[in-house]
C-alpha cells in the first residue's frame, strides 16, 4: 500500500478517463480467487501468473499463454461467469465515489478491460453508479496496452486524447493512456511496489478534489 505524496498536474483538461479495477475500485481479491483457481487447473505457476493478468482483457491474457488445446474464447467466458458470481470484497477506493460524483456526466468516462456485464456487477458491488459513458472489453478489437480504448473514450466524450487525463494503476493501462496521447495519473493504493510511467501520482482520492471551471474544464486540487 503506497503512502507517497500526491503529484498533481498544474493544468486543466477537457475530460477525465478512468480505468476501473484498481483505479476507482478494488477487485484484486475477487479477481485473483477466480483466476488463481483457473490457473491452477491449467497447471500454471499461479504465483507467477497472477501479476500478468491485471488490467488486460481476459481473452488477451489467455491467448498470449498459447496453451495447447485451449480455446481462449471458451475459457474467457468461464472466467467471466466466475468473476460475475464472485464480487465479495469489491469496494471503492478511498474517496473515489465522492470524487466521481462531483464530475459533470459529460466530462468523464470509464475505460475498462472488463466485459460490460462484469463492469456493471463490480460497480454495483462498490456502490459506484454506471456512468453515462463506459468503454468495455467488447468495444475494442484489441485491449490494453493498445491505446484503442482510451482513444475511443475520448472520442465518445468529443475531445482529443491530448486534452484528457487518464487515471490508471497498472503498466498495461499506463502504456495505453500514454500511447493514446494522454497524460496519466497513476493510482498507487493497490501497489505493493513502484510502478513506472505516468506523469502524476495519488494513492487514492481522499486528499484531492476535482475543480470544475465555468467553461466545464477539469482540474485537481489538494483538499
Amino acid at each position: 500500500m503506497s503512502s507517497e505524496n500526491p503529484v498533481l498536474p498544474s493544468r486543466d483538461y477537457a475530460a477525465f478517463l478512468f480505468d476501473m479495477d484498481g483505479t476507482i475500485l478494488s477487485s484484486t481479491a475477487a479477481a485473483e480467487r477466480v483466476w488463481g483457481k483457473w490457473a491452477e487447473g491449467m497447471g500454471l505457476d499461479v504465483e507467477k501468473f497472477l501479476p500478468t493478468m491485471h488490467g488486460r482483457r481476459g481473452i488477451d491474457t489467455i491467448t498470449d499463454l498459447n496453451l495447447p488445446g485451449v480455446d481462449p474464447t471458451v475459457e474467457a467466458e468461464k472466467i467471466l461467469r466466475g468473476e460475475i458470481d464472485d464480487v465479495e470484497g469489491v469496494v471503492p477506493l478511498g474517496g473515489a465515489a465522492e470524487f466521481l460524483k462531483k464530475l459533470p456526466v459529460e466530462r468523464w468516462a470509464i475505460v475498462t478491460s472488463s466485459p460490460l456485464e462484469l463492469a456493471k456487477a463490480r460497480l454495483a458491488a462498490a456502490g459506484i453508479p454506471v456512468p453515462k459513458y463506459l468503454v468495455s472489453a467488447e468495444d475494442v478489437t484489441i485491449g490494453k496496452p493498445n491505446p484503442q480504448g482510451y482513444r475511443l473514450g475520448a472520442e465518445r466524450l468529443g475531445f482529443s486524447p491530448n486534452d484528457v487525463l487518464v487515471f490508471e494503476d497498472v503498466p498495461a493501462g499506463i502504456q495505453a493512456g500514454e500511447s493514446a496521447g494522454a497524460e496519466v495519473m497513476v493510482i498507487t493504493a493497490t501497489h505493493s511496489h513502484p510502478v513506472e510511467g505516468g506523469q502524476y501520482r495519488i494513492a487514492d482520492y481522499r486528499a484531492v478534489a476535482p475543480h470544475v471551471a465555468d467553461d466545464g474544464r477539469l482540474s485537481i486540487k489538494l483538499r
